[in-house]
């Protein structure tokens, strides 16, 4: 038997054991090949551990591969995942934080990524692209309840305002005030009731006289018309009349100069003539045949002397 042909055969398998022990250690060809993604999560990751599912709308792409606290922002976690190479990963993708069923086991949620949005790439200076996160629905859930909760405490204080003793004291007297107000109205209910169809009445007459209005507006309106146009006709006449007034003038100047002395030697003519128609008329009254057949003379009176000096 050849042992140094039995001892080269086993050295030889023992190498190529152990070569293809380190070939699968470091991954061999069948393996799949994962890129490491990082997501900054601004909210509680109780209950998500290492190596958690990452999933891509359901389908497992991944696991959380490191949770690590920021240290410049205690606020913020810093989670590292290990996704499969060559799945989508796109700008407007987006991690969020769910839990599985009725277990609480939480993992992370992959969304979003449109066709048209490029792949997510790392920025320059940072070691690894970094996906968008958004709320989880406990934490969503968590903001709503304390903004209702918050509400709920305003508007108990805002009751226990209103319900204060003054308040209370104030509503107890509107209520008798109205309840004083509702019996008064009752009783002059009959009064009400004729008010209202005097009221009604009144309504219909306004609306026939309003009806009625517009017919004299339109009349109004066309007699404001016909007045505008007389103004114009007067205007026109006015000024004829100015172009009549200095033609009088001229006229009534030449008669006071050439006239009105021949009128007055005329009327003192006139008065003449008169005063010796009315001596003649006395004398005609007192002697009627004096007029035919002359005045006879009137003899002497006693003690006068026939002859005159």
């Amino acid at each position: 038997m050849n042992f140094a042909l039995v001892g080269a055969f086993v050295l030889t398998l023992g190498v190529l054991l152990v070569a293809g022990v380190l070939w699968l250690a470091s991954g061999g060809a069948w393996q799949t090949r994962y890129d490491v993604y990082q997501a900054v999560e601004e909210e509680s990751v109780a209950g998500l551990n290492l190596n958690a599912p990452v999933k891509y709308n359901g389908v497992d792409v991944g696991k959380v591969q490191a949770i690590v606290l920021d240290q410049t922002n205690p606020k913020t976690v810093n989670l590292f995942f290990a996704i499969e190479r060559g799945t989508p990963i796109k700008e407007d993708t987006i991690a969020i934080l769910k839990t599985q069923g009725l277990t609480g086991i939480a993992y992370v949620e992959l969304s979003g990524g449109s066709v048209s949005s490029p792949l997510l790439r790392a920025k320059q200076g940072a070691s690894y692209p970094v996906i968008q996160t958004a709320p989880s629905l406990s934490a969503r859930l968590e903001n709503v309840l304390s903004s209702v909760l918050a509400k709920l405490d305003d508007t108990s204080n805002n009751i226990n305002a209103i319900l204060s003793k003054e308040n209370q004291a104030a509503f107890r007297s509107t209520l008798a005030d109205m309840a004083v107000i509702a019996r008064t109205v009752a009783a002059r209910k009959d009064s009400i009731d004729t008010g209202l169809a005097d009221a009604a009445k009144t309504l219909k007459n306004t609306a026939k006289a309003s009806a009625k209005f517009n017919n004299v507006t339109d009349r109004v309106a066309r007699g404001a018309d016909a007045v505008e146009k007389m103004g114009n006709e007067v205007a026109k006449t006015s000024i004829s009349a100015g172009a009549a007034v200095d033609l009088i003038g001229a006229d009534v100047k030449r008669f006071s100069n050439e006239t009105l002395p021949e009128l007055e030697r005329l009327l003192g003519e006139l008065s003449s003539l008169s005063s010796s128609l009315r001596l003649l008329t006395e004398q005609t009254r007192r002697d009627p045949k004096g007029l035919i057949f002359g005045h006879t003379p009137v003899p002497d009176g006693p003690g006068e002397s026939a002859e005159k000096p």
